[in-house]
């Protein structure tokens, strides 16, 4: 009986094993700069704070990178004091919680890359990327916060503002795409009657679009759809300031509305052949973006009809035709330029491109050129050079730049 009993124990033991618990935490773990900017002096300081998202509140640990090393700080805070240009890098943190099964880790966090300069200028500029309409601030940084006289602002080597005063601040007001690029900043100032001069390394600016350009995806064979129906999935990259304005999704068939409006950027409709579109729309912004139509199937028949492109009109006029055959093999000592007459307008025609609120047509545009919103990534200069300050021009401790050689006056 006994024999019988252990066995009946020794059979059960494999059921009575803990479940597994997952050994990594849904949320991320969150850096964010306390104090100190992202391109600092060497010598000077700055804090991070490493932040856990945890509604429960529970107790972590903490583990500090620079890269893939791992620093022996655990705690909350991380200070760089009196920083040397060799600890400079891209951080990161992540949180540990012991529990009876093992340790729970967070998800990385994502990095915040710190800069130390070893040289006489810094062009401080946003973390984050700027936005299309913004105004974008920079500072341009002389160790010692001299009293400048003068500040030019260059972008990919090519001087683009000139400023006088002791501001050190530029703005760019309106961003577009095209004020992505490398820029840097050269900063003047008197002393002791000479004229000091010293320009700070290369450093990336990018600009992100509010709302990027739709790509629809058409989803059809998958078990988890009924066979008669078709999910419409809009994909777009939406950046903008919090709180954010709610965006609402349209989607279409042959240019022809499926439904109304919904939140979700994706819906599920008839499976029929036809052409594909969504859009995308803030109303709070005023802004829209349509995806490129997309055919799905074998599309026969009569479709609806798209409205037509239009094209400027020739300011020119046309050139009369010339009647008899022995004129045009009149020889010609050199071609002739079209001059307007003094009635005809020579100014180019511009055209308006209508919002979302003057049309109330639900036709999409035939064709929207595709703009990119690839941020290009272009790795941060460490700088190396001991701070020597010369009397006519000095620069920074990246010397790759080009400049042109200002005289200042």
């Amino acid at each position: 009986m006994d024999t019988v009993i252990a066995f009946l124990v020794l059979s059960t033991l494999p059921q009575l094993v803990v479940p597994e618990v997952p050994s990594e935490a849904s949320f991320r773990a969150v850096v964010e700069m306390v104090s100190g900017a992202s391109r600092i002096f060497s010598g000077e300081s700055i804090r991070l704070r490493c932040s856990i998202p945890d509604d429960h509140r529970s107790a972590w640990d903490i583990r500090w990178f620079r890269g893939s090393e791992q620093l022996a700080q655990n705690r909350e805070y991380l200070t760089l004091w009196k920083a040397t240009v060799k600890e400079g890098g891209k951080f990161y943190c992540q949180g540990v919680r012991e529990t009876v099964v093992g340790n729970i880790h967070t998800l990385l966090s994502l990095p915040v890359e710190i800069n130390v300069d070893g040289g006489w200028a810094v062009l401080q500029v946003p973390t984050y990327p700027g936005l299309v309409g913004d105004t974008l601030k920079m500072t341009c940084c002389v160790r010692g916060n001299p009293p400048l006289h003068e500040v030019i602002l260059y972008k990919d080597g090519i001087e683009i503002m000139r400023q006088s005063g002791l501001n050190p601040d530029v703005f760019l007001l309106n961003l577009t795409l095209n004020d992505q690029g490398l820029y840097s900043c050269r900063a003047s100032w008197d002393i002791e009657r000479r004229t000091r001069s010293v320009i700070s390394a290369k450093t990336q600016v990018q600009v992100s679009e509010i709302l990027t350009q739709p790509a629809l995806e058409i989803v059809a064979d998958n078990g988890l759809i009924p066979a008669n129906m078709l999910k419409l999935i809009c994909h777009l990259q939406y950046n903008t300031r919090a709180p954010a304005p709610p965006i609402h999704y349209y989607f279409y068939k042959n240019n022809n509305r499926l439904g109304t409006a919904t939140s979700q950027n994706h819906d599920l409709v008839k499976r029929t052949p036809g052409r594909y579109s969504c859009k995308a729309r803030v109303p709070e912004l005023g802004i829209s973006r349509w995806s490129e139509p997309k055919t799905f199937g074998q599309v026969t028949g009569p479709q609806t009809m798209m409205s037509p492109i239009l094209h400027p009109r020739d300011p020119w006029p046309l050139a009369p035709p010339i009647p008899t055959p022995e004129l045009s093999l009149l020889p010609t000592d050199k071609p002739r330029t079209a001059r307007p007459t003094p009635q005809q307008s020579t100014a180019i025609p511009t055209f308006i491109q209508l919002t979302e609120e003057s049309t109330q047509s639900s036709h999409p545009p035939l064709k929207q050129p595709v703009q990119s919103s690839l941020l290009s990534t272009v790795p941060f200069i460490i700088q190396t050079v001991t701070p020597e300050l010369v009397d006519v021009f000095v620069e920074s401790s990246d010397m790759s730049g080009d400049f042109p050689d200002t005289v200042l006056q």
